[in-house]
């Protein structure tokens, strides 16, 4: 290991992160400061409806603080706890945010968000077999509101600054590469 801890103490705390600062010592010798913040695991959930008129998904759209603005993603977010079924979180938070009930939930890939700053783990999920039932927000959801876009459209968006949430991104990464590999069906 290149950098070794010499001591860590929590800073902050929420019901939805913790921040420590970490005293470290480089492989060199040389010490330092590293800020982390730790997250319960996540899921950021695909949804994916194939029809005769062509794929479409589904995406949320909300105000995000951290970067004032209004942005495209795919449902996603934690229970903030640590030992969680990744996929009944995955199932939730698609109800919770679309309504969406789906048949079939396959875990594609774990990613960590951020791992340069943050310690997350982020489950990345497609859900298949859609039905429509009631959202079940949280109160900081109020303002979010859902879109059934075409595939097209949705990577458009990547490239056009209407999605610019890195973990949609790179969950729609995972998915093109799982797809490239065959992995349906098996």
């Amino acid at each position: 290991m290149s950098i070794r801890t010499i001591s860590s103490r929590e800073v902050y705390r929420n019901p939805w992160t913790r921040v420590r600062e970490d005293v470290i010592e480089r492989s060199n010798g040389a010490r330092g400061i590293y800020g982390v913040m730790d997250k319960d695991p996540a899921a950021i959930i695909i949804p994916l409806e194939r029809t005769g008129s062509g794929e479409f998904v589904t995406l949320v759209r909300q105000f995000r603080y951290t970067v004032q603005g209004t942005f495209y993603e795919f449902p996603q977010g934690g229970w903030e706890e640590a030992d969680v079924d990744k996929e009944e979180m995955a199932r939730g938070e698609l109800r919770e945010e679309t309504g969406l009930l789906a048949e079939q939930m396959t875990l594609l890939a774990p990613l960590w968000i951020a791992y340069g700053a943050m310690r997350q783990e982020h489950h990345v999920f497609l859900a298949e077999g859609l039905t429509q039932g009631e959202t079940e927000r949280d109160p900081e959801e109020h303002d979010m509101t859902i879109h059934r876009v075409r595939v097209e459209e949705f990577e458009r968006m990547l490239l056009d600054g209407r999605v610019m949430d890195n973990c949609s991104a790179a969950a729609w990464g995972v998915y093109l590469a799982w797809l490239r590999r065959g992995e349906r069906g098996r």
